[in-house]
């Protein structure tokens, strides 16, 4: 039987965090004394990501699916490409294990499960291994909650190499925070190429800024010898 997935929690709730606004004030710094030349080096270093990240892993593996915020909770439009790569993954066997993630952000399903409907309504091979992840409300606690479930599977072995399926412009996060877990990820995108519109193009600066905090932030804790801030993201 699937778990109850945990009832809805506020993403937004890490800005009350001391060390999440320490590195808020540390990132909003060198944005003003670089005149913004930090923050365009990790907007080119996401959309590098964006384009060149392949539509499968470079070999038959574990493969992650990052969920997204459901509508009528059912998934949207970036959700079920998603969803459509990772279909496409498994009828060509390039994964016999898929791992949903998502909890409820909203509404009264969580993202796995509504993930979980739309492949098995998209017939999914039966074959294919299945598992939920419905405790997280963000790729952080995602990926946490994915690194417990796969390393309770396989133990002493460890956790094994994992395909990272989600939408191009949240690839290069996603990648900063599994191999920070220590996953050895693989990104894939979803979208078979970039798409060059204006809601994604606000997406990718959006993106720049979020691995722009991240990244600043635990570079700058490792300076200053910050053991709390580095565990944020351990």
């Amino acid at each position: 039987m699937l778990p109850n997935p945990s009832p809805p929690r506020n993403p937004w709730r890490y800005l009350r965090d001391r060390d999440v606004q320490h590195a808020a004030l540390v990132t909003a710094l060198a944005l003003v004394l670089s005149a913004g030349l930090v923050w365009l080096g990790y907007l080119i270093h996401v959309c590098r990501v964006a384009m060149r990240s392949p539509l499968a892993p470079p070999r038959r593996m574990v493969t992650l699916v990052f969920g997204r915020r459901l509508e009528r909770d059912v998934p949207e439009h970036d959700y079920r490409q998603r969803l459509r790569r990772a279909l496409a993954l498994a009828e060509q066997q390039q994964t016999g294990h898929l791992l949903l993630l998502g909890g409820c952000s909203g509404g009264q399903c969580s993202e796995a499960a509504a993930g979980h409907a739309w492949l098995r309504l998209h017939r999914l091979p039966g074959e294919v291994q299945v598992q939920l992840e419905q405790e997280s409300v963000d790729s952080l606690e995602n990926l946490r909650h994915a690194r417990r479930l796969l390393l309770a599977e396989a133990g002493d072995a460890g956790l094994p190499p994992v395909a990272l399926v989600t939408s191009r412009y949240h690839l290069a996060r996603c990648l900063l925070l599994a191999r920070r877990l220590g996953f050895d990820g693989n990104p894939v995108a979803a979208e078979p190429t970039l798409p060059w519109q204006r809601r994604y193009l606000g997406l990718l600066l959006l993106e720049a800024s979020y691995l722009m905090w991240i990244d600043l932030g635990l570079r700058w804790a490792g300076l200053i010898g910050h053991r709390r801030m580095r565990a944020r993201i351990s």
